[in-house]
């Protein structure tokens, strides 16, 4: 997702802001959606534009409920459209500037391909090799995390000690995959400055563990190693307004695609900072 330098000029205000919104899902000019100028109905030529890339829009039944990785498009009561993100939601943008909170949000669309067997994942980059620059757990859901030099992770479980370890944590369900352990590249959070000014402390991202080196991305879909525990990266950890109310505001947007790794322990062992992370051959 890529916010857009500019948005349409012309046209009415949910137009406008959903031509925008457009724009920013699919990472390209605002310029090159669509936009009719003489005040047609604008979702017919949206579609049409839409489905040139195998893409088209399904509308969000109950969009204040609706959670979803990854953006999509909400209608707030002003009228203006808004890009929506994480399970549970959050606005990360609203083109047309305000603070209307995601309670306003009345309707949804979200981008989708029209036949998601045609679509190919990306191809695997080659990770490299990392270390541990922090160990985090937190006892009790929403509790503060508390940094460790070391850990025993358990198969199926987690970090001993931490709330999903306990099965306690605010998305613990025995039968989700991914809640095992969950990875963040200390040179995200190195980069990150919230519209305050703020930065996230290494602990505060709510992660079990801060990476350096290494491509977490690339360790979707494979087994690799942390010091002798072994794991497998599920899919990426993205933000949502959960995290936001537990850090600052602005790190929903900020974390977006950069949020770090849900991985499951399949080897028990033990995590020390410093240790290497490095995939394991296919």
């Amino acid at each position: 997702m890529r916010i857009p330098d500019a948005i349409p000029p012309d046209g009415p205000p949910l137009v406008r802001s959903f031509a925008a919104c457009l724009a920013a899902i699919l990472e390209v000019d605002a310029a090159d959606v669509p936009v009719p100028s003489d005040g047609a109905d604008p979702w017919t030529p949206w579609r049409g534009w839409l489905a040139t890339r195998g893409l088209g829009l399904i509308p969000v039944p109950e969009p204040r409920t609706f959670s979803w990785p990854g953006p999509w498009i909400a209608q707030l009561d002003s009228g203006a459209a808004a890009l929506a993100f994480g399970s549970p939601p959050g606005i990360v943008w609203r083109p047309l500037g305000g603070e209307e909170p995601f309670e306003t949000v009345v309707a949804g669309w979200l981008v989708a391909p029209h036949d998601v067997a045609l679509w190919s994942p990306p191809r695997q980059a080659d990770p490299a090799t990392g270390i541990v620059e922090l160990i985090a757990v937190a006892a009790e859901k929403e509790a503060p995390m508390v940094a460790l030099g070391r850990a025993s992770a358990i198969a199926g479980r987690g970090l001993e000690g931490d709330r999903y370890w306990r099965g306690a944590g605010t998305f613990s369900n025995a039968a989700a995959r991914g809640h095992d352990l969950t990875l963040i590249a200390a040179e995200v959070l190195d980069a990150l400055v919230l519209p305050s000014g703020e930065r996230i402390a290494y602990a505060d991202a709510r992660r079990n563990v801060v990476t350096r080196g290494i491509d977490l991305d690339a360790l979707i879909g494979r087994r690799f190693r942390i010091g002798d525990v072994e794991c497998v990266g599920q899919r990426r950890c993205e933000p949502c307004a959960h995290l936001e109310r537990l850090t600052a505001p602005g790190s929903l947007r900020a974390l977006v695609h950069r949020g770090g790794l849900r991985a499951d322990v399949v080897a028990d062992g033990t995590i020390e900072v410093g240790a290497e992370i490095a995939a394991l051959e296919d």
